[in-house]
């Protein structure tokens, strides 16, 4: 899954919001970096370059990840990490980040107390969620695709989960619930541009969990091909540029 979620995924879905996301961690001047849930490493390589003099921990759940991403990014030191219970000391930090990743907590205000532990006082949280599937024009179409194969049961990871945590005052809701001063909150809208709908189609039911619900319902390939017809429909064959929006915050501890 890593593999297949950098090769198709990262240059398109992720990389033009690390490049913001970066820059604004970049006008804060931090000198200790925490990032959660970092993945293959995508914000992490942008946070290196933007601010070089920056000592960057990167973490992810998933130990895969982690291997993956200590490749990518080697300039940061890697740990596997629950954000739930992180293991860093009291205020060892003045900036955490994280990616597309919140969504993904179970106990979103308990990860978000730990953050606020390991921030120093006047720390910050600086992160990103997705907005509503329907702002997403590609995970849209994939979803149609997903729906087509499978009318009865299609899987539901893209609505529930990236997509499951698009209301902004319930995000700063939990993040007040954690003891944050909510700073600032944006909408913004940045286009994913494709080479190929076959690429991006790969990338989705290969290199996340939409993998995992799709071989517990049927034939990999034969959904995959589904999907492409789908989406090739929708969006046409490549190459293709399409918005993709999220929420932007940045919270004070």
């Amino acid at each position: 899954m890593p593999a297949a979620y950098e090769q198709y995924l990262a240059p398109v879905v992720f990389q033009p919001f690390a490049e913001d996301l970066s820059a604004r961690a970049a006008a804060l001047h931090p000198g200790r970096v925490l990032e959660l849930a970092a993945g293959t490493g995508v914000l992490t390589s942008a946070m290196l370059a933007a601010v070089p003099s920056a000592e960057v921990t990167a973490t992810d759940l998933n130990e895969a990840m982690v291997a993956f991403g200590s490749t990518r990014a080697p300039g940061a030191v890697w740990r596997q990490a629950d954000a739930q219970r992180l293991p860093f000391p009291d205020g060892g930090f003045d900036l955490v980040l994280c990616q597309f990743g919140v969504m993904f907590f179970p106990d979103r205000i308990e990860a978000f107390t730990e953050v606020r532990r390991v921030l120093a006082q006047g720390g910050r949280f600086l992160f990103n969620t997705w907005g509503p599937l329907g702002v997403h024009s590609f995970e849209v179409a994939l979803q149609a695709g997903l729906e087509r194969a499978f009318p009865v049961d299609p899987p539901r990871f893209l609505p529930t989960v990236p997509h499951g945590y698009a209301d902004p005052a319930v995000v700063a809701a939990d993040l007040a619930a954690a003891g944050f001063v909510v700073e600032d909150e944006q909408e913004l809208t940045l286009q994913g541009r494709a080479a190929s709908i076959v690429d991006l189609a790969t990338g989705y039911l290969t290199g996340t969990p939409v993998r995992a619900a799709v071989e517990e319902r049927g034939d990999l390939p034969a959904v995959l091909a589904t999907v492409i017809e789908e989406m090739t429909t929708r969006l046409g064959p490549g190459p293709v540029t399409a918005p993709m929006t999220a929420y932007v915050f940045r919270a004070a501890a």
